[in-house]
C-alpha cells in the first residue's frame, strides 16, 4: 500500500515542478497543486485503509484491560482487601451526627 502511496506522491511532486516552472504558472499554484491533489487524498486514504487496524487494536487494548481486572480481581480473596475504613462514613469523635428532621403532624 505503502508503494502506491510514495508512487502518487511523485506524480504529484511532478506535476507540482511542471506547474512552478512553467511560464505562465505560479509557485502557489504548485503548493496548491501538492496540497489538493497530493497531500490531502493521500492522508484520506491512508486513514480509511487503516480504519481496521485500528479497531483491531483497540479491541486487543480493552480486551487486555477487562483480562487485567478479572485477574486482579480473582486474586484478591479477601473482600476487604483495600486500605479503607470497613463501612461507612464514620462520625468525628463527639459530633453524634445529624438527626433526621421529619414533618410535624
Amino acid at each position: 500500500m505503502y508503494l502506491i502511496v510514495i508512487a502518487w506522491i511523485y506524480v504529484v511532486l511532478m506535476m507540482s515542478v511542471a506547474e512552478a516552472t512553467h511560464p505562465t504558472g505560479t509557485l502557489l499554484g504548485a503548493v496548491v497543486t501538492f496540497v489538493l491533489y497530493g497531500v490531502g487524498p493521500v492522508a484520506l486514504v491512508v486513514y480509511l485503509m487503516r480504519t481496521p487496524d485500528r479497531r483491531r487494536s483497540i479491541k486487543a487494548r480493552e480486551a487486555a484491560e477487562a483480562e487485567s481486572l478479572r485477574a486482579a480481581q480473582a486474586g484478591s480473596s479477601d473482600p476487604d482487601a483495600g486500605s479503607h475504613a470497613p463501612g461507612g462514613v464514620e462520625p468525628i469523635a463527639g459530633d453524634a451526627g445529624v438527626p433526621p428532621v421529619r414533618k410535624e403532624l
